[in-house]
């Protein structure tokens, strides 16, 4: 990924926060079959190994988990968000005209080693804790053992899970940084009017560069 340096993340904590904020990666793989890109969310676990592992699981009848390998390089891709840019908003713009369309976007590529996990007790752990994180704001959370135990087998034989130890964290945050402040901000309101959480983001950014 080509990163110019006033855009480049380096901040692992950071990177982290972005993948437990927004866990559904898309998770592109080059196994025996060729290029290959699957859309799974992930678990980051980032107490194992010195940048995180990421756990999750396919359907067996997914072909990804045998087209791979133990050990096979994969890339993980976790967006936080995008939105288009129209130099209108840039108040400079309207003195100078020197200004283009452009698209702003927050992004983490996680680059580890993939292990097929075909092992119940795994994939089990894995449902568990994803249901836990992501029926938390639910006003009555479902759980596993709410559906009935045949059932819940019958599922969890169906699937796989795989295990991504992260060997490097690469991170973007394409925020107009490279813009005056008060550019950031005309197009961080504009975005903001809009209910894009990037207007959020840069307005966090603009106040941050004035201090």
């Amino acid at each position: 990924m080509y990163i110019p340096a006033h855009f480049n993340e380096s901040r692992k904590d950071v990177m982290h926060e972005l993948i437990v904020q927004n866990p559904f990666g898309s998770l592109i793989t080059n196994g025996k079959s060729g290029l290959d890109a699957n859309h799974i969310p992930l678990e980051l676990s980032s107490t194992e190994g010195e940048l995180g592992v990421l756990h999750g699981h396919v359907a067996r009848s997914n072909p990804l988990w045998q087209d791979v390998v133990d050990g096979d390089e994969v890339l993980v891709v976790f967006r936080a968000g995008d939105a288009y840019v129209s130099p209108t908003w840039y108040p400079s713009k309207h003195e100078t005209h020197k200004q283009v369309p452009t698209w702003n976007y927050i992004v983490v590529h996680a680059h580890g080693r993939i292990t097929i996990r075909d092992d119940e007790k795994y994939v089990r752990g894995v449902i568990a804790r994803l249901t836990r994180t992501h029926e938390a704001t639910q006003p009555e959370p479902w759980k596993m053992g709410d559906a009935p135990r045949e059932f819940i087998d019958t599922m969890v034989k169906a699937i796989v899970g795989v295990q991504i130890d992260i060997t490097r964290l690469i991170g973007k945050s394409k925020l107009s940084q490279n813009k005056e402040v008060r550019d950031i901000e005309g197009a961080g309101d504009a975005l903001k009017a809009r209910g894009n959480r990037i207007g959020d983001v840069m307005l966090e950014r603009a106040a941050e560069k004035q201090r």
